[in-house]
């Protein structure tokens, strides 16, 4: 994976990331994940793309002490975000790690988790197969993803919203947290990395907090701030105009994803 625009969360990015969405929606869609993990997986545990530890911490949290968590994430900056948030609680160890190319033993792991990161990788045959790899026999992965874009109200509106500033400009479209929801398609992805057992459920959950909490974490909680920035929208202003959006939705928003689980035979 290289840098680019979606993979380069820098400066105050992962704080705004971590205080505004992640509390609003992404941090109780990760605790959801985390109810499917054995406290004793039977072996250390592996989470990847852990942005900045929202679900690091209920992991941690749940796991038993005698297994360690490894959380890895591509970006430094989320690492070190989630490294420094997380000082007081024993038991993690922080590395930075290509989910396509995983820098570990086969079969070294009881379980892999990845809360809604396997949407952002560039080779997801590859990433599939990597976790796989790492899993010991009777292992098992625990992943999630969002389901489309419609069932997710507030990213629809703060697509719509943005999208409608810059119209015709396919950098400004942006639909890919939401690409991977057909369950066919994570069964196929499961299976042809060598996984049985396949457990595939929706689920959907409020979303909570204010609009401009929502608004801000959305603009300044993503590298799509910045550009925005560069094409004469100031931050500020994009996050009015999705503040004035959202107000009209947010009594009746939530949001809908999909959580799978799988073992390595």
């Amino acid at each position: 994976m290289t840098s680019s625009l979606h993979t380069t969360f820098g400066g105050s990015i992962p704080e705004y990331y971590d205080r505004c969405v992640g509390a609003a929606w992404f941090g109780p869609f990760g605790r959801a994940l985390v109810e499917h993990v054995p406290k004793d997986p039977g072996g250390d545990v592996l989470e990847i793309a852990c942005g900045t530890g929202l679900v690091t911490q209920a992991l941690r949290e749940k796991l038993a002490p005698s297994r360690k968590l490894v959380a890895t994430d591509l970006s430094k900056a989320m690492i070190d975000y989630a490294r420094a948030k997380l000082s007081a609680l024993p038991g993690i160890e922080w590395r930075e790690a290509d989910g396509t190319k995983l820098p570990f033993r086969d079969g070294e792991f009881g379980a892999v988790v990845c809360a809604l990161g396997m949407m952002f990788m560039p080779d997801k045959k590859a990433a599939f197969s990597e976790a796989h790899r790492v899993l010991q026999r009777g292992g098992m992965v625990a992943l999630s993803t969002w389901d489309r874009i419609e069932e997710n109200l507030c990213a629809q509106v703060y697509a719509e919203t943005i999208e409608s500033l810059f119209p015709g400009d396919e950098e400004v479209r942006f639909r890919l947290p939401w690409s991977m929801h057909d369950e066919k398609e994570i069964e196929r992805y499961l299976e042809g990395a060598g996984f049985h057992s396949i457990r595939i459920e929706k689920k959907r959950l409020p979303v909570t907090g204010d609009a401009r909490t929502i608004a801000t974490g959305q603009v300044r909680g993503t590298p799509r701030g910045s550009m925005l920035e560069k094409k004469g929208m100031p931050m500020e202003e994009a996050i009015d105009r999705v503040t004035a959006a959202l107000e009209k939705v947010l009594d009746r928003a939530y949001a809908q994803g999909l959580l799978a689980t799988a073992i390595r035979p």
